[in-house]
């Protein structure tokens, strides 16, 4: 696994952007982060996120369309999250990651009984955090 020192320049810019922000950030709001680092298009901001996202350094939140910086990329053994959850604010946006054993055994023995073979698991929760509700 690729360790931080080891990421290209452009995938360490883009995670350092990640890493950095308040909340998910979209491809563009990234490209426009990092517009001073020499990034000019998009498509230099989506190569980087592919590897790092390869490499669970980063995750895609599929309702927002938007990327977050893992929050336990060196937790696992082999970097093996199993099912991922994000508990996201709807109101100042805040994204909690999580894991639980339990919904992850439950998931495990529903794939068995049905004999679905799953490729990615991840489960996005929307409401209100702490703060906001």
């Amino acid at each position: 696994m690729k360790t931080e020192q080891t990421l290209t320049k452009n995938q360490a810019l883009v995670l350092g952007a990640l890493n950095g922000a308040a909340g998910p950030l979209s491809a563009y709001d990234i490209l426009d982060r990092l517009r001073g680092d020499g990034f000019r298009a998009p498509l230099q901001v989506y190569r980087a996120l592919e590897k790092l996202v390869e490499q669970r350094l980063v995750h895609r939140l599929e309702s927002l369309n938007a990327f977050v910086a893992c929050a336990h990329p060196h937790d696992h053994h082999d970097h093996h999250h199993g099912v991922i959850a994000f508990a996201i604010c709807e109101t100042c946006g805040q994204v909690t990651e999580f894991h639980d054993h339990t919904i992850e055994h439950q998931l495990k023995q529903w794939q068995a009984a049905t004999q679905f073979k799953a490729e990615k698991t991840t489960i996005e929760i929307r409401g209100a955090c702490k703060n906001c509700a």
